[in-house]
């Protein structure tokens, strides 16, 4: 078996492909991190494609942007040997030196911090471990303009993506060729969470740095940002960063394909030659980026150009439309956001409505609870009449259930409904109970409290149709006596649970419990409020159900699997209903203002309609099409019609502004770095010019040959990149870095 052999001739040529590339004759001169590779051509490198003299803080076309993930493919075994290794190249390519590395694993203090936002895969997941596995994968850092690796920067994974490893990365990452560059855009999937304490993270530990004087404006890519939180869009989305082009900050992802040809053979390599075959695989990706860099900085520039235009039309046809002092008002506040945004990104709440949805009945309870006082009766009645309204929900929700069920179910579903009703019905009669003490009518309940035993939950049960929904009405100022009379029979579904609202708001005043009215209405109105917010949801299910999946159904089984959906969301349209009828009735049986009542309208069938229209901009049905009134519940009723109208308006203008600036940016940018990537390209030209004509004078004839032949190789680049740019009209391009 000599396959080892090849093994080890592999990992040689390798180190003295890269040693070649770099302009080293021999291992010994290299000695910086990072010195076997190539970086970007179009990123800004003081010193090499940008003047190292120049004021490099003046401009924001000077920043850094770079993008950090993790990439859980490349995967590394543990090793027979560990100790017996050989490293040929340690930290001169795209992997971070390995004993720096382990020291700094090994330190006592690493912060541990949970998340403020949703419950994403990559924090819950980030201890995660796998015995069999050395490495679980690894966290890269690249430039989000053009894809390029960072040297020195990657680092491997022992768990799961964790901070202190991408905290080691990002750190090295912004020590490579950032003399006089201050400012830094990062892109991070989890930045919501990970840029928050970095500071203290890198000020706590000797082995990280970064210069104070840097500047690190968070964000987060296009397609991640929407399964954050809402906040987080406005807070990180790139739209709304100053400085940072149209980029969509998930180009890294686009990486992973090229990097995941080599994970299956390096997953049983020995370390070293493991990282050396990853860098060789990196080096390889950069350099065919800096090959086709002329004509990618093309297709940005012309899209740019065209995009501005449209940009600066739109939002120029809106700007027209309101007045100057708008202008200015909203101008400013637009400035003083983005002058706060890298201290506190909560200052870009400005850029989006501030509307908050109605209250809930858990939101509307525990108001309520903290409101009165922590002892005495009043304070348990809320939670009392809270359980009522669960009770009445569960009775329309089985009622609902019961006529899906036809009027022959199966046993097996004849059983399911008689435990739902046993259950339901020992909770109310538990209920029934407790109401004696908060109504105070122990005597009269006594004279009602008589029950010719429990009955089958099935029988004598009306089931309900679709008009019964909005129509059934068992609210009626009734007395104490009735109330408590039809509630104590073993009828679970007869949603007639003792409640201020069955006898109404007269009755509860005269007997001294109408405390118990304004509880029960604050509660019905949460709960209204939650069926509501149920009936969005499923009404937008159904509109993408039909247009996405039964419209386009081809054959009987896709057909017959879209009406299943169908008929699993219009049982949930029904239960929403009905519970909103519920509440709706209850609230006119409190006697409640015409104030509310105005907000809370009686739902008709005909609003439950929807179209797949909605989901067609411009559609010719938008025209005379208008929406029923409970799609604006979350809209503050208090709020002056004007005001609200013109803080749409204002949102409008903001979004069209950023986004025009930020096409202006990118034609800016784009133009700046076709110099930047010819400056580059020079530079290289000119390096090994100078090595040609060192060995030139020494006789070394091979490396001279080679030298010239890089020489020409970036000369070539060079004049490409310059015909690029003649070929593009000259007078569009003065035109447009003017704008």
């Amino acid at each position: 078996d000599r396959y080892r052999e090849p093994l080890q001739v592999a990992q040689q040529w390798c180190l003295l492909k890269l040693l070649k590339w770099s302009s080293f004759q021999d291992n010994k001169n290299c000695t910086k991190k990072g010195d076997l590779v190539i970086f970007c051509a179009a990123c800004p490198q003081p010193g090499i494609n940008i003047d190292p003299t120049a004021n490099l803080d003046d401009s924001w076309k000077y920043s850094r942007i770079v993008v950090m993930d993790g990439n859980f493919k490349v995967e590394h075994m543990h090793e027979r040997w560990p100790d017996d290794q050989v490293w040929l190249m340690d930290g001169r390519g795209f992997m971070v030196a390995n004993p720096p590395y382990q020291a700094y694993l090994k330190a006592p203090l690493h912060i541990m911090e949970k998340s403020s936002c949703n419950n994403h895969k990559v924090i819950s997941q980030a201890s995660a471990s796998h015995g069999k596995l050395n490495s679980m994968g690894v966290g890269v850092m690249a430039c989000a303009w053009h894809g390029c690796f960072y040297p020195h920067s990657v680092v491997d994974f022992q768990k799961g993506e964790r901070q202190l490893n991408m905290d080691y990365s990002l750190t090295h990452a912004l020590s490579y060729n950032m003399t006089s560059i201050n400012h830094v855009l990062c892109f991070y999937n989890i930045n919501c969470k990970y840029m928050k304490n970095l500071w203290r993270r890198v000020n706590s530990s000797d082995l990280l740095h970064l210069p104070p004087s840097m500047r690190i404006t968070a964000g987060i890519g296009m397609w991640h940002v929407h399964g954050h939180k809402q906040e987080c869009y406005t807070w990180y989305s790139l739209l709304f960063i100053k400085g940072s082009g149209w980029v969509d900050g998930e180009i890294i992802e686009t990486l992973w394909s090229t990097l995941n040809i080599v994970s299956a053979s390096t997953c049983g390599m020995t370390t070293p030659h493991c990282q050396e075959l990853l860098d060789f695989q990196m080096n390889d990706s950069n350099f065919m980026k800096m090959i086709w860099m002329a004509d990618s900085l093309s297709w940005k520039l012309k899209t740019a150009w065209a995009s501005v235009v449209l940009a600066h039309d739109v939002f120029e046809r809106f700007n027209k439309a309101i007045t100057p002092d708008q202008q200015r008002n909203w101008g400013r506040q637009e400035e003083a956001a983005l002058l706060r945004h890298v201290h506190d990104p909560s200052v870009m709440d400005v850029f989006e409505i501030q509307l908050k949805k109605a209250p809930m009945v858990h939101a509307v309870e525990l108001q309520l609870l903290e409101k009165l006082p922590q002892q005495g009766v009043h304070h348990e009645a809320t939670s009392w009449i809270t359980r009522s309204l669960a009770i009445e929900q569960g009775e329309i929700i089985l009622n609902i259930y019961r006529k899906d069920r036809g009027l022959n179910p199966s046993e097996l579903k004849r059983l399911t409904i008689a435990c739902h009703a046993e259950k339901l019905l020992a909770e109310q009669l538990r209920f029934i109970m407790d109401g004696r003490i908060y109504l105070q009518m122990d005597d009269e309940f006594e004279q009602s409290d008589e029950s010719d035993g429990r009955t089958d939950p099935m029988v004598g049960q009306d089931t309900l149709d679709d008009e019964e929904i909005l129509s059934n009405d068992s609210y009626s100022n009734s007395s104490m006596v009735e109330v408590f009379g039809r509630a104590s029979c073993d009828d679970p579904t007869s949603s007639c649970v003792p409640l201020p609202s069955k006898f109404g708001s007269a009755y509860c005043k005269a007997n001294k419990f109408h405390h118990l009215v304004e509880v029960e209405l604050e509660l019905h109105m949460g709960q209204a409020n939650d069926a509501l917010h149920g009936l969005h949801l499923a009404l937008a299910d159904e509109v993408v159900i039909f247009r996405g999946i039964v419209r386009p159904a081809t054959n009987y089984s896709m057909r017959t699997q879209a009406w299943k959906m169908i008929h699993s969301i219009n049982t949930s349209i029904k239960q929403c209903t009905t519970i909103y009828r519920q509440c709706w009735l209850a609230m006119i049986a409190l006697g409640t203002a015409s104030e509310i009542l105005d907000r809370y309208q009686e739902l008709q069938k005909s609003h439950l309609s929807t179209s797949a229209a909605a989901f067609t901009q411009g559609a010719h049905d938008h025209c005379s099409s208008q929406l029923p009134w409970f799609w604006t519940i979350d809209i503050p009723k208090d709020t002056d019609s004007k005001s609200w109208l013109s803080e749409f308006y204002c949102i409008h203008w903001l979004h069209g502004k950023v986004a025009k600036d930020r096409w202006e940016e990118e034609n800016e940018l784009v133009t700046s770095e076709f110099q930047w990537a010819m400056n580059f390209f020079q530079y290289r030209a000119k390096r090994w010019n100078e090595i040609y004509m060192a060995n030139k004078s020494a006789g070394n004839h091979g490396a001279t040959c080679y030298a010239a032949r890089q020489q020409a190789m970036y000369d070539q680049l060079t004049e490409q990149a310059q015909l690029i740019w003649q070929e593009m009209n000259p007078d569009d391009i003065a035109c447009h870095h003017g704008t």
